[in-house]
């Protein structure tokens, strides 16, 4: 049990980690180049199920790689002066594109609005990286294979459904929550800020341009477990309010 228990600890460590970051590097099978990884850098954003979604063009080697063999790998990292000390996750896996570019373009693009144009584009499509493997180094000495079962969220099919209908709820009702949010959680004032995403562990907020991640200390399922959750982020908060 004890051991079980580790691994699922982990496993969450390794994605939350992935959720805080929204930038990785892509690596594929070079069909040009008969084989060799080929890798460079790729914006993504992950599903409610912990899969990274990216988006690609049918021009770009990464295409063309993954329609020879779906085989590829996204290391997740943090932009920091020493590399070798600071955390990072590989994930592996095989990429298959999604056949409903528009039915996840919302969420994707509430997160990287940056990426309307390329969505405007009819080449460009959604690939997602169906995690099989993950590898998470969370420094030094701490160096761990993950399984995908113990990597992948606990399934939230209500509260992915509710989704649209929290962040309405909250942009519209409580933005002076998520500034006090910002404030309390990350320690940072800000003047506008607008819920992008919410997900089992957490949720993410566009603060003044930059996104912050909140991570709630147990998993919510649903919309109920939601607001329960972010009411009580609200009161702490509000103990820590400056006088």
């Amino acid at each position: 049990m004890a051991d079980t228990e580790h691994a699922l600890a982990l496993g969450q460590e390794a994605r939350l980690f992935v959720r805080n970051h929204q930038n990785g590097v892509l690596s594929t099978l070079s069909k040009r180049l008969d084989g060799f990884p080929f890798g460079s850098v790729s914006p993504y954003m992950l599903d409610h199920e912990g899969h990274p979604v990216i988006l690609i063009s049918t021009l770009a080697e990464h295409t063309k790689n993954i329609d020879a063999d779906p085989r590829v790998s996204l290391i997740v990292h943090p932009c920091a002066e020493d590399m070798q000390a600071a955390g990072r996750v590989t994930l592996v896996g095989r990429a298959e594109r999604l056949p409903d570019k528009a039915g996840f373009g919302a969420r994707y693009l509430r997160y990287l609005p940056q990426a309307e144009s390329y969505f405007a584009m009819h080449d460009f499509h959604f690939y997602r990286l169906r995690v099989e493997d993950v590898r998470f180094i969370g420094g030094f000495g701490k160096i761990h294979w993950i399984r995908p079962e113990r990597y992948a969220p606990p399934a939230a099919p209500a509260l992915a459904a509710a989704e649209e209908g929290i962040l309405a709820h909250m942009n519209a009702d409580h933005a002076h929550n998520l500034r006090e949010y910002c404030r309390h959680v990350h320690g940072v004032e800000v003047l506008d800020a607008a819920m992008v995403g919410i997900d089992c562990d957490g949720f993410d907020v566009r603060a003044d341009g930059h996104v912050l991640r909140v991570n709630f200390p147990e998993p919510v399922l649903d919309a109920e477990a939601a607001r329960a959750a972010l009411v009580e982020l609200a009161k702490q908060a509000r103990t820590t309010a400056p006088a």
